[in-house]
Formats: C-alpha cells, sequence, structure tokens
C-alpha cells in the first residue's frame, strides 16, 4: 500500500512542474555544454581536414546522438531514484535537435 502512495506522489510531483533542483539543471546544463563542444572538436577536424569524407562528417551528427541517449539513460536513472529528471530529458532533447541541424554536415561531403 505504501508503494502505491509513494508513486503517486512522485506522479503528482511531475505533473506539478515545481522543480528547485539547480544541481540538476547545471549538471545538464554542463553535460550539453561537452557534447556540444565535442561536436565542434568534431566539426573542426572534418572542416581541417577532408570536406568530402563522408566518415568525418557523421561523427559530427554522431556526436550528438549518443550524448542524446545519454542524456535520457542519465534522465531515467535520476527519475528511478525520485530526483529531478525533467532537466535531462530537455537536454536529451535539445541534443537530438541539433543532430537534425548537423546532419547537414554529412550532406555537403556527399
Amino acid at each position: 500500500m505504501n508503494d502505491v502512495h509513494d508513486s503517486t506522489d512522485r506522479g503528482r510531483q511531475d505533473v506539478e512542474k515545481r522543480w528547485q533542483d539547480t544541481g540538476s539543471y547545471r549538471s545538464a546544463a554542463l553535460y550539453v555544454a561537452a557534447v556540444v563542444a565535442a561536436g565542434a572538436v568534431a566539426c573542426a577536424i572534418f572542416l581541417a581536414v577532408d570536406r568530402t569524407n563522408i566518415i568525418l562528417a557523421s561523427l559530427i551528427p554522431g556526436v550528438c546522438v549518443v550524448g542524446g541517449l545519454g542524456a535520457l539513460v542519465i534522465a531515467y536513472r535520476t527519475y528511478r531514484r525520485g530526483g529531478t529528471w525533467p532537466m535531462w530529458q530537455g537536454a536529451a532533447w535539445f541534443l537530438f535537435a541539433l543532430m537534425l541541424v548537423t546532419l547537414s554536415f554529412p550532406a555537403m561531403a556527399a
């Protein structure tokens, strides 16, 4: 009986959207910044080495996809612990949207 009440409270807490966890927000923002920096390094390598190499060009959206999946894994683990997970889900959506934008690099190389 107590487990049902706990899951209901957690569900209600998610719906109310009153999150005050600045640590989780900061961690998600730093994670996104690190993934974007890694993507920028991949982009610089692609532009400096060979602009017709499709493998180098595919690394840029690949970094964003792997980063987005990693953010979703962290979001799920945070949810299971009862923590504030929506920041991580937002980070994942941002990285997936950035992946769609960076798909122009492999198209440019082709």
